[in-house]
């Protein structure tokens, strides 16, 4: 018999008990995109549409002999990072993708909620800066995480600084921000910006940077490009705020159903 097969896409992200943002808006984001999603939990959080009050990481050697059982079972095309705990389980990531050097990897740098909870203390942030990004395909920060990973206020020198510290490419996304239009702006070594102008909906949501993140690794598991795997993922994102859930009492959430009509 011949089964059906998907583009695969592995994941490690944190557990959102609200059901919004996390591995849960992954997993969501991947399948309505067409790719079959491969779920390692990275970290436990306490967490509600309002913010994060706790988060715990996975014992590094439990995720190991995940990802080791995976990859002797099954292939996978490109991975996705969202929060990952502590420095320790970056260090467990990258000794895994030693000898993978040509899967695209896409890391959200998940480093505190919007309510303001932390997801990351100083060493796995440092850790991120000082080793996986140069590993990753993309970084998908937002304006308040690249103004700190990139030591600058002005996001193009905060961009810039990571691009020479060895960062391929960094998407920096301005759903944090304000005025009509979500700018996202690629930045990659030796090549002009390019600008995206999404048309903002009122308020900000629970788990969109999670959502962009995912669907971009989507694409890049299906062999989009780069670029277009962006559009896709903002066109999804922008479908699933139009449908946005009032789950808690606090930021609504991206119904990530199905993709927008094509």
């Amino acid at each position: 018999m011949n089964y059906h097969q998907r583009p695969q896409v592995l994941v490690l992200s944190g557990l959102d008990p609200s059901g919004g943002a996390g591995i849960q808006a992954d997993i969501q984001a991947i399948t309505a995109l067409g790719a079959h999603p491969l779920p390692v939990i990275s970290c436990l959080t306490v967490q509600d549409t309002r913010n994060v009050y706790n988060a715990v990481a996975i014992d590094p050697a439990l995720i190991r002999q995940q990802l080791d059982c995976l990859a002797a079972d099954t292939p996978f095309q490109a991975i996705k990072t969202g929060a990952l705990g502590n420095a320790a389980v970056v260090d467990t990531l990258l000794d895994f993708l030693a000898d993978k050097p040509d899967i695209p990897l896409i890391v959200d740098p998940v480093i505190k909620a919007a309510g303001g909870g932390d997801l990351a203390d100083q060493a796995l942030i440092e850790r991120m800066r000082e080793t996986l990004f140069a590993r990753a395909d993309l970084i998908t920060p937002n304006g308040i995480e690249l103004a700190m990973l990139g030591n600058d206020d002005d996001l193009a020198t905060a961009a810039s600084n990571l691009l020479n510290a060895g960062c391929r490419a960094v998407l920096a996304t301005g759903g944090h921000g304000t005025g009509s239009h979500i700018e996202n702006t690629l930045f990659r070594a030796g090549e002009a910006p390019q600008c995206w102008h999404i048309p903002r909906v009122g308020g900000e949501y629970h788990g969109t940077g999670c959502t962009l993140a995912a669907a971009i690794a989507a694409g890049r598991a299906a062999g989009l490009s780069q670029p277009e795997a962006i559009e896709q993922a903002q066109r999804f994102v922008s479908h699933a705020i139009s449908r946005a859930m009032a789950v808690g009492q606090g930021q609504p959430v991206p119904d990530r159903k199905s993709p927008p009509a094509s």
